[in-house]
């Protein structure tokens, strides 16, 4: 199968509506604030990702579990527009994931998801959908989805197609899983939450996190820093599991209008270029640029930056 992919890139991961309200600064326990217009956005992790790696030019596929509702045709027709390829999403079960979204003035969000399908998109899912994984040269995981069905993703990957995880929102990574990653790719809180208990995770170094994370099994880490970019190391195999120095990667200085949905852009781009070949640390550079561009525009999936758009950074030192 190996050569014979079809899609660069599968996304097997969650799609929610986002409901969005604008607020001067987000709600105390208790307390209530008004808000904006309320505004309904395409989003979800695995949505947002399919929709970002599709508009730069990716042959993408999603599988996904939506409701047989007006969200989830929102949610097919955005993938659609952006020309994803949705035989795999799967439609019924329970109504379509929903996450509530509050956006202050500097661009911070406070997020709520209520699960819905995402939740029953199974490893009999996966399981059924074989030959999308086979098609597939780079996967792409989230936790919006039952562990299990992460689980059974990585299992059912085939030796020819890499994977690459981002545990959010967190949760505990068997070892299978872990040793599939390449790149396991982190934000601050998901690598504190993984290293609960290490050392590392009281360190206020990535190069740390990246370090001790990487003896969990995965094949490389990227630690995402936000306006500071991210870091990133790779496992050796070379020498018997050695590692490999950490590479900083800076961030790019833009002006945030809202950061919804730019940790699944750079995720996107950085499996994307993973699958054309690039190595880590220029996937990250690509990636980095990517992401600076979508939280320079309001919303997640809206704001991803197309295929031949100019990115910011172009003049970066490499």
């Amino acid at each position: 199968m190996h050569g014979a992919h079809r899609y660069d890139l599968l996304v097997v991961g969650s799609a929610n509506a986002d409901l969005v309200v604008g607020v001067e600064r987000r709600p105390l326990a208790g307390e209530t604030v008004l808000g904006s217009d309320l505004v309904t956005h395409p989003g979800g992790k695995g949505a947002n990702q399919a929709v970002a790696a599709a508009r730069l030019g990716a042959r993408t596929a999603l599988l996904a579990r939506v409701g047989d509702d007006a969200h989830g045709r929102l949610l097919l027709d955005a993938q659609r527009a952006a020309g994803v390829e949705t035989g795999g999403v799967l439609v019924g079960g329970a109504p379509t994931g929903v996450a509530l979204i509050t956006v202050d003035p500097s661009g911070d969000n406070s997020i709520v998801v209520s699960p819905g399908a995402n939740a029953r998109l199974s490893p009999e899912d996966v399981r059924a959908s074989g030959d999308l994984l086979a098609a597939a040269r780079v996967v792409s995981l989230q936790l919006e989805i039952p562990l299990d069905t992460v689980a059974e993703t990585v299992r059912a990957a085939g030796p020819g197609t890499r994977v690459v995880l981002n545990p959010s929102p967190p949760a505990p990574l068997p070892d299978d899983v872990l040793a599939a990653c390449d790149p396991l790719i982190v934000n601050e809180h998901e690598a504190r939450y993984l290293l609960d208990g290490h050392p590392a995770g009281a360190s206020d170094e990535p190069e740390a996190w990246a370090a001790a994370l990487l003896e969990r099994g995965p094949r490389s880490v990227v630690v995402t820093l936000g306006a500071a970019g991210a870091l990133l190391a790779e496992a050796n195999d070379a020498d018997g599991g050695g590692k490999e120095a950490a590479v900083r990667v800076p961030g790019i200085k833009v002006a945030a209008v809202d950061t919804t949905g730019a940790g699944d852009a750079f995720t996107a781009a950085l499996a994307w270029r993973l699958g054309a070949g690039d190595g880590l640390e220029a996937a990250v550079r690509f990636a980095t640029r990517v992401a600076a561009a979508a939280v320079t525009r309001a919303g997640a999936q809206e704001s991803y930056p197309a295929e031949g758009d100019e990115l910011p950074g172009g003049d970066v030192p490499s």
